[in-house]
């Protein structure tokens, strides 16, 4: 327990944090006052009592991690760096301004950030994969912590991340429930009932205890009770008040994400006159047990090359989980997750040659990715999390906020588009590259043989932001030899003369599908060009531009996709640099499919070789 000076100094520092909040959004003239003034002795025990860091290298592997989930208290968080020195005093008044660190919501340009937090509901699911990662990957000291807001706890993402904590029995993770009533519009539904919120923890498998949560004594007892517990998370529960300490603020509604205004001079004044000490406090941050093992990503590649005969027919799938496996022989560090779809995404593979590196994360796709980010946070890890592609569009936010968390972590989608057959349209995914082209820093791979699948993997192991590869369930034949070089952007002339009419770029199983058109064509004398894109994101412009102009400004594209932001969109963008004509032609899914075989589906909605050849004699008339 600490000393009464030690108490007081927490104290003292609680309402520092209070005074630098209000001064920071009134300077900016918005941001969440009241947000920052219910966590403000939870800060103060956090930064000065508990956590084991050093402001000289805030991401140091083996200190403790922080995540703010209720990202709009932003000021209070840059308000704990500031009071440990990280952060100059005066820097804090440049809050959102355009030339500041100092954003609405933390990112990871500030380098004690590690995520970007924001959309709520997110923050507890990348603090189980730092969590996990500290337990049972790097077997070190450090512990992590989560501070959420009441009112985020009605995400369903939350309680997928209490489940996950509770059976990997992380009790290096402490989250903590800042209770303070009010939501944005209107009371949270559960107001200051903390005993349902203690139960729902509890029923979740965790050491869940009520706090006062502006009481500094009974938050210390609190994260001494749990640093002493073991086998299971804890959750503390804060009972809190919003805008707490600031008059005629203080629990009243519609305070919610402005700056106090008239009534910032009397909350400052208030508060003021609660500090015993206003000169700079004494207490440094505790020093935490170096023992995270040093990591060096740098070396992961294939461990031996693809090893294919042309003309053999694989599941790109498949290939996938045999990919991994070479990685994973390169580099202790490539983690693998899945969402109970590993015995057909081929993860499975994976789990059986390294069992340590594989975590299961059941039916929760938003905690998949959420889990995904955390153990990739901090260079510790390179991450593949898989499931059927059309899942990962429930975790779209998250993905969306990993891509702003500038994390390094790889998706792969099986089981895309109409050719997976009779499972029918709800397991199709058929807007999952318009969703991941979408995203900032990504890099989409469509990889069509097995060869090309191995290459793809390689390289998002060793890109930087997030990647997405798309694996497809059918069988197709080796087309590439295992020498063959593969790049990020730069995709590959399967068939071309100097006398091609018309350029198809097919990707995937559409790529068998424009060479099977390419044969036929040929006995009619029509020669066409087939592209191979590798990569929709970035695509190879340059090929594609050269490619038009050598046929005549004639392309078809086709896709197993629906026709809004896939490989037809792309190519079309990679195009409007042309000054000459050029005229594209798109063969995608143009409807909610259904059930049937896949090739009868894929001939059905147009994107069989049946269908490019009449597209290409169409473009020919």
């Amino acid at each position: 327990m600490a000393s009464p000076e030690k108490i007081q100094e927490l104290k003292d520092i609680a309402n520092k944090l209070r005074i630098h909040s209000v001064v920071q959004t009134t300077a900016a003239n918005s941001g969440h006052p009241t947000s920052c003034a219910s966590a403000a002795e939870v800060m103060s025990v956090l930064f000065f009592h508990v956590m084991k860091y050093t402001g000289d290298f805030p991401r140091h592997p083996s200190s403790d991690r922080f995540i703010l989930s209720k990202g709009h208290a932003a000021p209070v968080l840059y308000a704990a760096w500031a009071e440990a020195g990280v952060i100059p005093v005066d820097e804090l008044k440049n809050l959102r301004k355009i030339d500041s660190e100092l954003e609405g919501h933390p990112t990871p340009r500030q380098s004690y950030i590690d995520v970007a937090t924001g959309s709520l509901g997110q923050g507890l699911g990348v603090s189980c994969g730092m969590a996990y990662c500290g337990k049972y990957i790097d077997k070190a000291s450090y512990r992590v912590y989560c501070l959420m807001g009441d009112g985020e706890s009605a995400e369903g993402s939350v309680w997928e991340a209490f489940a996950f904590a509770s059976y990997y029995k992380l009790d290096n993770l402490v989250a903590i429930i800042d209770v303070n009533r009010l939501g944005q519009s209107e009371a949270a539904s559960l107001g200051h009932d903390l005993e349902t919120y203690r139960k729902r923890a509890d029923a979740f498998g965790f050491n869940a205890i009520i706090v006062d949560g502006h009481d500094v004594e009974k938050l210390i007892e609190a994260f001494e009770t749990a640093a002493a517990t073991k086998d299971k998370p804890t959750a503390l529960i804060l009972k809190t008040f919003k805008g707490k300490g600031f008059p005629n603020v203080e629990d009243l509604d519609n305070w919610h994400g402005k700056p106090l205004g008239p009534q910032a001079d009397a909350a400052l004044e208030a508060v003021r006159a609660l500090i015993k000490n206003n000169g700079p406090h004494g207490i440094k941050p505790l020093a935490f047990v170096d023992d995270a093992p040093k990591v060096d990503l740098s070396a992961v590649k294939l461990s031996e090359p693809p090893n294919y005969k042309l003309g053999d027919k694989h599941a790109t799938r498949k290939i996938y989980g045999d990919a991994l496996v070479k990685l994973g022989k390169s580099c202790s560090r490539v983690i693998a997750l899945d969402g109970d779809t590993k015995n057909s995404t081929f993860s499975l593979t994976y789990k059986k040659a390294f069992n340590d590196r594989y975590v299961e994360c059941f039916i929760a796709e938003q905690n998949l990715v959420g889990v995904g980010t955390g153990l990739a946070c901090r260079d510790r890890n390179i991450v593949f999390c898989s499931t059927f592609a059309c899942f990962l569009s429930r975790a779209f936010d998250q993905i969306r906020m990993g891509a702003i968390s500038q994390t390094n972590c790889n998706f792969v989608g099986s089981h895309a588009g109409v050719s997976i057959g009779e499972d029918g349209p709800s397991q199709m995914a058929l807007e999952d590259f318009a969703m991941f082209r979408s995203v900032a820093t990504s890099i989409c791979f469509y990889p069509s043989d097995a060869v090309s699948t191995e290459r793809a993997i390689e390289l998002a192991a060793r890109s930087k932001g997030i990647t997405f590869t798309r694996t497809t369930r059918p069988a197709t034949p080796v087309i590439y030899s295992n020498d063959e070089k593969f790049e990020v952007g730069k995709g590959k002339l399967v068939r071309s003369s100097d006398k091609d009419q018309v350029t198809v770029v097919g990707a995937g199983v559409t790529l068998f599908e424009a060479l099977s058109a390419y044969d036929t064509l040929k006995k009619e004398d029509i020669t066409i060009r087939v592209i191979d894109p590798f990569t929709l994101k970035p695509i190879d412009t340059q090929l594609l531009i050269d490619s038009a102009a050598a046929t005549g400004g004639r392309v078809v594209t086709v896709e197993d996709h629906y026709p809004e932001g896939g490989l037809g969109e792309a190519v079309c963008g990679a195009l409007t640099s042309v000054k000459s004509s050029v005229v594209v032609r798109r063969l995608a899914i143009p409807e909610v499919a259904r059930s049937g075989p896949g090739s009868v589906l894929m001939d059905k909605y147009g994107i069989s070789a049946r269908a490019i050849v009449e597209a290409v004699k169409d473009l020919l008339k």
